[in-house]
């Protein structure tokens, strides 16, 4: 690519998110009814490419029970108010009604509240009781301590996750937490991020990773790129991270699942992060408009409640429609925030393929006006995709 420039001697790349392009139609089409839309995480096999979001407002064991039931996965936040308290949603019932300004405080203060490992393991054990495979999520400090524990209960999938992540971290203060040995020894699939570039994507799959998560900052509750101002469009970090996994594959036969994670509002977006190369998507606030969902119609960033810098906010979703209306359909909306599933069917038909794998070679374009053109109406009165 050639090389832009912002300034004298200070060159830039051009980088795209899911407004910027679309997808491109070929000479066949295939009846959306037989496509295929199932893929893998490690040996894990998915009918549909879809993660539920770390998020308390978005997973609880319900939730993931439910996610699990159609064929997706629910990551369980170990590091939340789930396993900080026996009633969370107590929790949940007072942060709602709060006045927007007390919402940070008021988060701050109910995360200090101490992990108990007994919920930790009695989280895991619900959902696996329920017949679907656990999955959850912890942050690197906490691998070893509740990470561990989660692995004993039953977790069948284990996600690493922080703001950024890297296998080669440096501190003064912090002790050094070798992934690689990590993964080598672990009995469960270990999935880490989130990153945003090929090389960072890369070191993580020589690891030794089966997924990997892609996004920094991109997600509806989340500030971190107004805090830290970091971050890629979600479509330029998919494609980089993708040709990463092409060549980790191409080098050792193994294939390591890349994961768009935020910044997907509508079924298209979905689409195009496939198409830009992700083998699934995980979503957090279309699943918060979920009757399901435990936030009630609200959620709020992992990073909500940090102590000392806070990178995500309370939002209020609303409810749309059941988990299932959400996923699959049928909806009852024409603004594509309903039945994704279907809707990355329908664009598996259009562009005539058959399954994720060939999705991810489809024809994308450059094309910032996609969202606006000839949708005067739309806009002017704030129906369907002018909304």
């Amino acid at each position: 690519m050639k090389d832009q420039y912002i300034g004298r001697d200070r060159p830039a790349r051009m980088v795209y998110g899911f407004d910027d392009v679309s997808l491109v139609p070929g000479p066949l089409t295939i009846d959306p009814r037989d496509v295929d839309t199932s893929t893998s995480i490690g040996e894990m096999v998915l009918r549909i490419p879809v993660l539920g979001a770390a998020m308390d407002g978005v997973i609880d064991t319900h939730m993931a029970v439910q996610m699990g039931k159609l064929g997706a996965l629910g990551v369980l936040n170990l590091e939340g108010i789930f396993t900080r308290y026996r009633d969370p949603y107590a929790v949940i019932d007072e942060l709602i009604t709060l006045p927007r300004e007390l919402v940070t405080k008021f988060l701050q203060k109910v995360y200090q509240e101490p992990i108990q490992e007994e919920l930790v393991a009695l989280r895991v054990t619900q959902i696996k009781e329920s017949g679907v495979p656990p999955v959850a999520s912890v942050t690197p400090g906490r691998v070893n301590t509740i990470g561990m524990s989660a692995i004993q209960a039953g977790l069948e999938i284990l996600v690493i996750q922080s703001t950024v992540t890297t296998v080669r971290f440096e501190s003064v203060r912090a002790p050094l937490f070798d992934l690689s040995v990590f993964c080598r020894n672990s009995a469960v699939p270990v999935v880490v991020g989130n990153c945003a570039s090929y090389d960072a994507a890369m070191e993580l799959m020589r690891a030794g990773v089966s997924g990997v998560l892609v996004g920094i900052g991109p997600g509806a509750a989340c500030t971190t790129r107004a805090v830290l101002g970091i971050g890629v469009p979600q479509i330029t970090a998919t494609v980089d991270a993708a040709a990463a996994r092409e060549e980790y594959f191409r080098v050792t036969g193994k294939r390591v699942a890349v994961i768009t994670d935020g910044g997907m509002r509508v079924g298209g977006d979905v689409a195009k992060a496939i198409a830009a190369g992700a083998d699934a998507v995980m979503l957090g606030s279309p699943l918060a408009y979920a009757s399901e969902a435990p936030g009630k119609g609200h959620h709020w960033g992992m990073a909500t409640p940090d102590p000392s810098l806070p990178r995500g906010t309370l939002v209020k979703t609303g409810v749309n429609g059941t988990l299932e209306e959400i996923l699959l359909g049928p909806s009852h909306t024409a603004d594509g925030t309903m039945n994704f599933v279907g809707a990355l069917r329908g664009s598996m038909g259009s562009l005539g393929v058959r399954n994720i794998q060939e999705m991810q070679k489809a024809d994308i374009v450059i094309s910032p006006t996609i969202w606006s053109e000839g949708k005067y109406l739309q806009k002017s009165q704030a129906v369907g995709m002018g909304r």
